[in-house]
This record gives structure tokens, C-alpha cells and sequence, in this order.
């Protein structure tokens, strides 16, 4: 453990400082390569700026070289993959976009990733909206804000495990320690193995995500409402506008483009989670979606570099427009200030 962590250390020290080295070096030859004379007025403000000109690309070299290798090269051979056997040696055209529009799971997954955009996104932006709003009018808001933001520092598979005791089932007479259960139980009903139960286990583990993200949204959402003028606020008021009337006609139309983007960012999310279907139920019981049902072709059962080509690409293809758009949209919010 203390040699990984020193390990750990160690790397992030060098790393940042051959990063330093390598800026300071190309600066250095930058000026060597375009000298600025002194006796030479012109020569020096030609010099400066092409100086001006190559020094962002010359920084930013390095992270363009590394998104080519790491981003562009990897989609275009997972395209060129999707016409290949599961050996990636044998071209076969399209029998594996065939596959994928004839296989049950696959449509299953596709179905449950649609329920998971459906509910997820929405609801965490309807929670983080409202408890933005709520804890804005009490003197302990931001203890609130804290709490209820701090879900966002555990990892999917940790909240997964938190999760999976609330959700424990102990059969025969055994003493339920699930909370659900227990409280099911307390009030006279019947304890359930609830992620086992088809249809219903999809909610269980959205609530999971939510509770992660419901904290981000709220943050995101709750500066976007200390932003809007207080002048709008109290002439409604003196106009005699309720306190929802003051909500939904003056506040959200106000923060809409960030609602929008907090929307769009969790949407974005929820196409490619794994971590909680992986823990909490591995895709059984109905519950897979496409990111897991692409890692299940690719690494198990021998694997199907083709087949899970395809499904990388479906999702690929649902979340490019909705980035592009949450992107654009941002730089729009951005440039109204």
C-alpha cells in the first residue's frame, strides 16, 4: 500500500515536471528559430508574431498528438472492426448491424437505456432544481447543499454498494438489514428481492444515479438562480405573483439554458452508464443496457470484437449530437455574459 501510493506520488511529480521541461524547452527554441533583433524594428515584430502564431500549437502539441491516438484513432478502427468476425480476421459486411436489429437483448438493452433517459436525466434536474430553490431560503442551505452534494465524491460502484445493503434480501425468518426491507417489513409487508423484479429493478438502480447527480445539478442550478436580477423578483411580487407563479413563470424561464445544460450533461451520463447495472446486477433480471452488453461481447464468452464494435458505435452515435449540442449551447450561456 505505501509503495503505491509513493509510486502514485512519484509518477504525478514527474509528469508534472516533465510537462514543465517540455514548455520551457519549446519556449526556448521558439525564440531561438524567430530571434527578436534589437537594430531590426521590423524583423522583431514579424518575428513576434509568428512567435504569437505557433506558440498555442506548439503547447498545445502534446494533448492534440494524445486525442489523436487516444479519440480519433479508436473510433475509426472500432468502425472498421464492426465488419469483421469475432476474430476481428474475417470481413462479414454487415451481418453484425443484421445481429444487432434481430437479437432480443440487444433491443432489450436499447429499451432500458430509453427508460433510464426518460427518468434520470428528469428527475435529478426536477430534485436539483427544487432543493437548489428550498435551500436558498434557509439559514442552514448550505449545510444542505453539502450534504446533499456529497454522493458526488463516491465512485458508481461505491454508491452501488451503499445501495445494494439498502436493497438486501435475507430469506426465511432471518432478520431483514436491508432498510427497504425493514421498513417493508414494519409496516406488515412481504420483503422482496427488489433488483430481481422484472421491470421495477430498472427504477431501483436509476435512484442510484440520481442520488449521485441530483447534488450536481443542484449546484449548477443553484448559481444559475442567484444570477437572476432581483429587480424581476420583486416586481413580481409587488405585481402579486404566488410563490409558484414566481417559480415557474420568472425563475425557470430565466435559468432555462441551464437547465437545459444540466439536462443534456446527465443525459450524456446515462448513455454510458455501467458501474451500477455491473455491481448491483450484472445485466440480469432485464436490466441490461448497452454499455454492459457491449463489455459482455467484448470480454466474455470468449468475446466478439465485432458485435461489440456495433454497440460501441450505437452509443457513440447517441451521444456525439447531444455533446455537440450541450457544448454549443454552454458556449452560448457563456457568451451572454
Amino acid at each position: 500500500m505505501i509503495s503505491q501510493i509513493v509510486s502514485a506520488v512519484g509518477v504525478v511529480i514527474a509528469g508534472v515536471f516533465v510537462c514543465a521541461l517540455y514548455y520551457w524547452l519549446s519556449d526556448k527554441i521558439l525564440q531561438a528559430v524567430f530571434p527578436v533583433p534589437v537594430d531590426n524594428v521590423r524583423a522583431a515584430s514579424v518575428n513576434l508574431n509568428r512567435r504569437a502564431a505557433v506558440r498555442p500549437w506548439l503547447f498545445l502539441g502534446p494533448a492534440l498528438i494524445l486525442l489523436i491516438v487516444y479519440l480519433v484513432y479508436p473510433v475509426v478502427a472500432t468502425f472498421i472492426l464492426s465488419f469483421y468476425d469475432r476474430s476481428g480476421g474475417n470481413f462479414v459486411g454487415l451481418a453484425n448491424y443484421r445481429w444487432a436489429i434481430q437479437d432480443a437483448q440487444f433491443r432489450q438493452s436499447i429499451f432500458n437505456n430509453i427508460l433510464w433517459l426518460a427518468v434520470v436525466p428528469a428527475a435529478c434536474t426536477f430534485f436539483g432544481l427544487v432543493i437548489a430553490v428550498l435551500t436558498d431560503r434557509i439559514w442552514w442551505g448550505n449545510l444542505a447543499k453539502s450534504l446533499i452534494f456529497m454522493p458526488m465524491a463516491i465512485s458508481f460502484v461505491g454508491a452501488s454498494v451503499i445501495w445494494k445493503f439498502i436493497y438486501e434480501y435475507r430469506g426465511g425468518s432471518e432478520t431483514q438489514i436491508g432498510l427497504l426491507n425493514a421498513i417493508v417489513q414494519a409496516i406488515g409487508g412481504s420483503p422482496q428481492v427488489w433488483i430481481s423484479l422484472p421491470f421495477w429493478n430498472n427504477f431501483f438502480l436509476m435512484a442510484i444515479l440520481i442520488w449521485i447527480q441530483t447534488g450536481f445539478a443542484m449546484v449548477i442550478l443553484s448559481a444559475a438562480l442567484r444570477g437572476i436580477p432581483e429587480e424581476t423578483i420583486e416586481a413580481a411580487v409587488i405585481d402579486g405573483a404566488s410563490g409558484w407563479q414566481i417559480f415557474w413563470k420568472i425563475m425557470v424561464p430565466q435559468i432555462w439554458g441551464t437547465i437545459a445544460v444540466v439536462w443534456t450533461t446527465i443525459t450524456i451520463l446515462v448513455l454510458k452508464v455501467f458501474d451500477i447495472v455491473l455491481t448491483m446486477t450484472n445485466g440480469q433480471w432485464n436490466t441490461m443496457v448497452l454499455a454492459n452488453l457491449m463489455f459482455d461481447w467484448m470480454f466474455r464468452g470468449g468475446g466478439d470484437s465485432g458485435r461489440s464494435a456495433v454497440i460501441a458505435l450505437v452509443i457513440m452515435a447517441a451521444v456525439t449530437p447531444i455533446m455537440i449540442w450541450n457544448i454549443r449551447q454552454a458556449n452560448k450561456e457563456m457568451g451572454g455574459h
